[in-house]
């Protein structure tokens, strides 16, 4: 076994793989870029060395000083963890030049793999059944479009070095294909830096099923069974779940023979997946091999009992695989939910900001996937950030991977909707609701999966916004209230001066108070604000709202998380304070609500400046319209992109562009003003 190992990566991955390594006695060397230098992964490794500034390509893409910080360290091997250089075959070439071992496969195996379009040409040698399509190397637009022509609409554009959803489109029509093109190839060259395509037939209503594979130097290769990974936004994994539901024994091993005997063919070695498209009938074929470990690997790591990253290392020092076939028995049922900083309602648009505030799940009781034989324990987080770490616009959005283990399917889709309502995050906007939408619909909890769930329903996993409940509302004055009480309690001077006094006590009457709390909600009402009284006694309060008189009552309070009594009835929720903002999380949803002081905002008033803003922090990759253009509702106006995805800036309504304010190339902050645009009359 090594005895120190260079970590090539960043976030959750570098964590998990620097707690494997502690747990083996391995050291580990963190590298960082400049927007890191207080993350996480920094801390949890034992050296940490600078690779340069926050962008990709100056820091966590750049393979020489990689290898340069390795060898300056003593390093003997590199984990490359996934993205950046972890299917990069001239990086692992260059580690093993450098007499370092790349924890990985060979570079021969990534060739032959990396590529989707001559893997696809390799597997059809070998018999594997694909989807129709388009492989070759010519990459003339004229030539792409009669190729997508001839297979018949829709087809779906991929980038064929591609992954995680990148450079992806799905063409409905023929007259749409060269816009797609043309933005599939810029968000291929910025993600992979290679532009190249493949066509294939897009597939109604189909199942995204991987396996989980794994050789050693000594000639043995295993499958430790499949995930799906159907529940899919934009191309990306949502949700993931092992083993996958309503699977026949005789499909899984056929499907997992299939997958040993693709990796047997590029002579690989280490953890790879092999991703096959699944018809409802059964059908499969074979998409693509990824060459490294996913994202989505503890789901497997659980029904297995295995650790994944632990056999990575042991199969780069040289050492058989920890287990052989007939061992891999699948034991209960397990789901991972990636928490994402982004706002579905809006798109899934990326969110940029501070975690203010991250309380987990109570009852987390493993880091890592081995269970020993017994029943592993019900939730898991793997999290490359903590309460007070920035999310930048550099990087992948993600917060934490959820998973979860139960007995057996409901009792795991029941351990993850508990987990996430337990889950609270303030200070940017996350998927959690969304998630916890997404488990306990019907879709997902009767397993009727196919990659185009979330789009089937979206009016239950989308719905309006609703107003604020009175719960909530009483949580979040019981918060205000509670806290002046507190503050006054031990007054700085004279503890008898009446003036410092917070509780409400009146000689000749009820003490009253109105409080008035905004949401999005409220602000497109007549109202506005939800008004409510608090009537101070003695033994709590009486709560006012709508012209009904609600008993209240504080049963105990403990670092924001309250306990309180409404109309008899026990409420419990956390309320986390910024500024003037409440977040109230109570009945496993989260209400954000803006405490309106008139004193200390009297004065304020809301503009309109007319003028189309930036949705994230981004950069500006297309300008369509120009300046003087008259177009219309839903014409595409500018095109930024954010995070290696892109996102199309389009006319709210028919009306006029006065004036373009930034160029192809141009960095924009978030809500910045890209054009001047005047409604039509």
């Amino acid at each position: 076994m090594f005895t120190k190992i260079l970590i090539a990566n960043r976030g959750e991955i570098a964590c998990r793989v620097a707690a494997t390594a502690c747990r083996l006695g391995v050291k580990t060397v963190a590298v960082y870029s400049e927007a890191d230098a207080g993350a996480k992964h920094v801390a949890v490794c034992d050296e940490a060395i600078l690779l340069g500034p926050a962008a990709a390509k100056d820091s966590y893409l750049r393979g020489d000083k990689i290898i340069a910080a390795a060898l300056a360290t003593g390093a003997q091997a590199i984990h490359p963890g996934y993205g950046f250089l972890s299917e990069n075959a001239e990086f692992a070439e260059a580690c093993a030049a450098a007499g370092l071992v790349f924890i990985g496969p060979p570079g021969s195996s990534m060739r032959a793999m990396g590529s989707k379009s001559a893997a696809k040409q390799l597997m059809e040698g070998a018999g594997v059944p694909l989807v129709p399509g388009y492989h070759g190397d010519a990459q003339d637009p004229e030539l792409l479009q009669a190729e997508a022509n001839r297979i018949g609409y829709p087809v779906l554009l991929k980038a064929s070095a591609g992954g995680g959803g990148k450079g992806m489109r799905v063409v409905e029509r023929s007259e749409d294909f060269q816009a797609a093109l043309a933005s599939c190839k810029r968000e291929a060259i910025s993600s992979f830096g290679d532009d190249k395509v493949l066509v294939e037939k897009y597939l109604t209503r189909p199942r995204h099923i991987e396996i989980q594979v794994f050789a050693d130097t000594h000639g043995n290769c295993v499958y430790l069974h499949e995930r799906d990974c159907s529940v899919q936004r934009r191309h990306q994994k949502v949700l993931e779940e092992a083993p996958a539901p309503g699977m026949p024994l005789d499909r899984r091993a056929a499907m997992g023979e299939a997958a040993v005997a693709a990796a047997r063919a590029v002579g690989y070695v280490g953890a790879g997946t092999v991703e096959f498209i699944a018809n409802q009938d059964g059908t499969f074929y074979f998409m693509e091999m990824n060459t490294r470990l996913q994202v989505e690997h503890p789901v497997t790591e659980i029904i297995t009992g295995t650790d994944l990253v632990e056999w990575q290392l042991r199969v780069a020092a040289g050492q058989p695989l920890p287990k052989q076939q007939h061992e891999l028995a699948i034991h209960g049922h397990a789901i991972e939910a990636r928490v994402y900083a982004e706002n579905p309602e809006k798109g899934f648009l990326p969110s940029i900001g501070t975690l203010q505030c991250m309380d987990t799940p109570a009852h987390v009781a493993f880091e890592l996937g081995s269970h020993g034989g017994g029943d592993p324990a019900g939730v898991r987080i793997d999290s490359g950030v903590r309460a007070g770490d920035a999310i930048s616009p550099f990087y992948d959005p993600m917060i934490a991977k959820l998973i979860v283990w139960g007995a057996d399917r409901e009792q795991a889709l029941a351990r993850m909707a508990q987990a996430l309502s337990e889950f609270h995050i303030v200070g940017l906007a996350t998927n959690i609701a969304f998630l916890k939408r997404l488990v306990e619909g019907d879709a997902f909890a009767h397993a009727d999966l196919d990659t185009g769930l979330i789009e089937r329903n979206a009016t239950t996993l989308f719905p309006p916004a609703g107003p604020a409940p009175l719960a909530a509302l009483a949580l979040a004055a019981v918060a205000l209230v509670g806290a002046e009480t507190s503050a006054g309690a031990h007054p700085a001077g004279n503890a008898a001066d009446p003036w410092r006094s917070t509780h409400g006590w009146r000689m000749n009457g009820t003490y009253r108070r109105r409080l008035a709390f905004g949401d999005e909600y409220a602000a497109t009402t007549q109202g506005k604000v939800y008004a409510i009284d608090m009537a101070y006694h003695s033994h709590g309060w009486t709560l006012e709202a709508a012209g009904k008189a609600h008993p209240l009552a504080l049963v105990s309070r403990h670092d924001g998380r309250y306990a309180i009594r409404l109309d008899g009835q026990a409420i419990q929720g956390t309320v986390r304070r910024a500024g003037d903002t409440l977040h109230v999380f109570t009945g496993g949803l989260h209400h954000v609500l803006e405490w309106n002081d008139p004193l200390a905002h009297a004065g304020e008033h809301e503009t309109a400046d007319g003028r189309l803003t930036a949705p994230m922090p981004g950069k500006v990759v297309a300008v369509i319209a120009s300046g003087g253009q008259h177009v219309k509702k839903g014409e595409p106006l500018v095109i930024m992109e954010a995070m290696k995805m892109e996102h199309t800036i389009a006319a709210p309504s028919d009306g006029l562009v006065e004036e373009v304010l930034y160029q192809v190339g141009d960095q924009v902050a978030d809500g910045a003003p890209l054009l001047a645009f005047k409604a039509a009359a």
